[in-house]
């Protein structure tokens, strides 16, 4: 070892402890021995005849960590931890590592994992996040390659848009006609075709498309389109009619991928390949937490708490999900039939018999003994009982529902702006549109009508072929799914009832009351998907008994039905049939409203007519708690939290309101099965004043049930 070597490597020994000191001299020991065997490079050695690859960076830019040529990096200085030093002799680390030989071809004696696959995926992901010297180390010291000098020769072809180069890798790496080969040739002829027409070098360009894009048989609709690109007046225009970003952005990269299909993954490991069986894993023990109820998302600021590679992952019960009642809301004289949160997560609309609804405001107290309930409105005016609630999407407008009648309310000021009466009978349903631009409304008489945000008819669908009990907008903007009962004309005339048909309802279906009588239970019951453009029928579905509430699933596949007798069905819109079936609930002469909840709508949950909340697993279909609390009578409607994946509300024929949560520190605070302390009845604390009280507008405030 030279001098200088000797004396770094003695200055770094005595700052560190004895520990590492003699991993030091083991260190400087291996840096003397010229004859131990280098570390190959990223890749096996080209055979004879074989080009040298320019890249084996796998697709991604080669970062060094750090290091570059094996040197200290200036980030590091002198103060780095000497296991990370790379070079003594201007050599790097894996220069001096030996091939180790262990026997068996699997990873442990009773694993099913390959050894082999698994180091090249182990290499993979070194490179991809820069610890290039570490995946050479490994490399050398397992014996394994993570891609042979052809797959990284292909790759490069194709970043450097050496076109015909490509193609002829490609017959290197054995594809065939049978694995796709003209396929992939044609994917290579596109990509070269545009970038030839982004270049201005049309007359080349149509070359390719008549001796190379126009003879792969390809669509000829594809080709049409393709051809329509030589009319582009500027790059811009070609990269933005065909939906392309240019042989500068990311189109190689996309290239690369399509094509790595046709190619043996044994050969050519798929991008990220470890990343990915990660993130199956964490997928897999999502869907198998029967109580997931925490973000995992990369993006979330919460995942990394709540997701280690160390264990698996695990919902506790207690702290994550709500199941605890933190408060009571007693404000309304009668049976509560709807409840509904603002978007923003932070007031509550309830509405009911009592002709009444009111928005509540939810203080931001951490501590729920000290948070504060308070009353902003009394929406009053209606002349019958309130069944239905929707917010804007911007939260300043409620819609209400009162028997024929829909009012639109100011929520910044609690003063009823317009009052819509286009409907002959009983609404039922109200949806805003998911761009907030208007929304829609649903009767018992057959009509759906389109409004616009200030309260002016747009469009309507005429007279259905249902009595529409609720329906609800797709996200996506594309279908209105609609239920109720089929409507068959009176037998003879001056009839008022007839098969499917019924005049008589009290209260309305709207709410949370009785459904219609004997002669409707015997009519047919039906769900309509309507194109939301078009207003046509994609489908009409039957169904075997009454249906009382619809909600569609955030990602649009699903939509959620009440069904009496005693159902909830999970319907995939997409395939029309019915994906999951919810019992266990008692649902036979009311109206009961159920939504989803939780993180990713993991959760199903509604009332029923034994005065308990049920809730579900969605994807298991596994029935997680019985919540009770509410007194005699059904619990009618529930709304979760869509801000706070931990809260959710109930409302029922009790009069009162009830919020749910998880508790962080569940012993704070009693379940719903525990006496309260301050000697008041069960389930109940301290208590607001009601309508026939002091309140009047708002100011009224309740505590916390505890």
């Amino acid at each position: 070892m030279p001098p200088s070597d000797e004396r770094v490597l003695k200055h770094i020994a005595d700052s560190v402890s004895p520990m590492r000191r003699g991993e030091l001299e083991a260190y400087g020991r291996l840096s003397m021995v010229d004859a131990m065997p280098e570390a190959g490079p990223s890749t096996i050695a080209p055979a004879p005849g074989v080009a040298s690859p320019k890249s084996a960076s796998n697709g991604f830019s080669p970062a060094t960590n750090g290091h570059t040529n094996g040197s200290l990096s200036p980030t590091h200085g002198a103060g780095a931890a000497p296991w990370k030093l790379m070079a003594m002799n201007g050599k790097s680390a894996a220069s001096a590592v030996a091939r180790v030989s262990l026997p068996g071809s699997t990873l442990y004696e009773d694993s099913f994992v390959d050894r082999e696959e698994f180091v090249r995926l182990v290499i993979q992901a070194l490179r991809d996040v820069g610890y290039i010297e570490s995946a050479a180390t490994l490399e050398a010291e397992s014996g394994y390659a993570m891609e042979t000098p052809e797959v990284a020769d292909f790759r490069t072809c194709i970043l450097e848009a050496r076109w015909d180069e490509a193609e002829r890798a490609l017959l290197q790496l054995g594809v065939t006609e049978e694995d796709g080969l003209w396929e992939a040739k044609y994917l290579i002829s596109q990509q070269k075709y545009l970038e030839l027409l982004e270049a201005e070098d049309t007359t080349v360009a149509l070359q390719v498309l008549r001796n190379e894009l126009a003879p792969s048989h390809v669509d000829a609709d594809q080709l049409h389109s393709l051809s329509s690109l030589m009319m582009c007046t500027d790059a811009a225009d070609l990269r933005q009619r065909a939906g392309w970003d240019g042989a500068s952005g990311t189109s190689r990269r996309r290239l690369l991928a399509n094509l790595q299909r046709y190619i043996p993954s044994s050969l050519m490991i798929p991008p990220r390949r470890l990343a990915t069986l990660l993130s199956q894993a964490l997928l897999f023990q999502q869907s198998a937490c029967l109580y997931h109820n925490v973000p995992l998302s990369l993006t979330s600021p919460n995942s990394r708490s709540h997701f280690s590679l160390y264990t698996d992952h695990h919902c506790d019960r207690e702290r994550h999900f709500p199941r605890v009642t933190t408060a009571i809301l007693e404000g309304h004289l009668d049976e509560v039939w709807a409840v509904e949160w603002s978007h923003d997560g932070t007031r509550l609309a309830t509405a009911g018999s009592d002709r009444t609804a009111l928005i509540w405001r939810i203080g931001p107290e951490k501590d729920l003994s000290a948070r504060q309930y308070t009353v902003d409105f009394v929406l009053r005016d209606h002349q019958y009982a309130v069944g239905y609630l929707a917010w804007s999407l911007d939260d300043s407008l409620l819609l209400t529902a009162s028997d024929d009648t829909v009012r639109m309310w100011n929520t910044t000021s609690g003063i009823c702006i317009r009052v819509l009466k286009e409907h002959t009978d009983t609404v039922t349903s109200l949806a805003w549109l998911p761009d907030g631009s208007g929304f829609i409304s649903g009767g018992l008489d057959r009509k759906i009508i389109l409004w616009d945000a200030d309260g002016k008819r747009r469009d309507t669908w005429g007279a259905t072929s249902i009595r529409v009990t609720d329906l609800a907008v797709t996200p996506d903007f594309s279908r209105v799914v609609a239920v109720g009962m089929h409507y068959s004309a009176p037998s003879a005339p001056g009839s008022t009832t007839g098969p499917g048909r019924s005049e008589s309802i009290t209260p309305p279906t709207g709410g949370g009351g009785a459904r219609p009588n004997t002669a409707s239970r015997e009519s047919e019951n039906r769900m309509i998907i309507y194109d939301l453009a078009t207003k046509q029928t994609e489908a009409s579905i039957r169904l075997d008994g009454e249906t009382t509430s619809v909600k569609i699933s955030p990602d649009s596949q699903y939509a959620l039905i009440n069904q009496a007798p005693d159902e909830i069905h999970l319907w995939d819109l997409s395939t029309c049939r019915v994906a999951r079936k919810f019992t266990g609930q008692h649902q036979g002469r009311h109206v009961i409203r159920s939504c989803f909840g939780g993180v990713d709508s993991n959760f199903i949950v509604s009332g029923s007519e034994d005065g308990n909340v049920y809730v579900w697993h969605r994807d298991s279909g596994t029935l997680l708690e019985v919540l009770p609390g509410h007194g005699a009578g059904s619990v009618n409607s529930v709304s979760w939290n869509p801000k706070n994946e931990r809260l959710f509300a109930s409302c029922s024929d009790d009069h009162t309101i009830r919020i749910w949560e998880a508790l962080e520190s569940p012993e704070r605070l009693p379940t719903t099965e525990e006496e309260p302390q301050d000697g008041s009845s069960k389930g109940k604390g301290k208590s607001r004043e009601t309508l026939d009280g002091h309140l009047h507008g708002g100011g009224g405030t309740v505590d916390g049930a505890f």
